[in-house]
């Protein structure tokens, strides 16, 4: 498994939220990428999953409902894996 985190927040602190979107992605096969855009002057932040098999996610992280929480970060990363893993057993991939 790889993974990469991008974020461009320049003011926030971002190193709790790397570190738990990393444990949550950490046993999951295939390469994984994260980003979350925005910044402390916005009200929402993108973020976007990509995952094996062409999977991709974006959510909106709206700041006044808790979405910019660490803990709230790190779930969104392990719904879309759940997704991703459940996608694939349905139907895999075509080769």
């Amino acid at each position: 498994m790889r993974l990469f985190v991008v974020s461009t927040q320049t003011a926030v602190p971002m190193a709790k939220r790397v570190r738990i979107v990393e444990h949550v992605l950490s046993g999951r096969p295939g390469e994984w990428r994260v980003s979350i855009v925005g910044s402390r002057a916005k009200e929402d932040w993108e973020m976007k999953v990509e995952g094996p098999n062409g999977f991709e996610r974006s959510y909106t992280l709206v700041g006044s409902a808790g979405e910019h929480q660490p803990v709230a970060i790190g779930n969104l990363p392990a719904e879309a894996a759940a997704l991703e893993h459940v996608i694939n057993t349905v139907s895999p991939p075509a080769n």
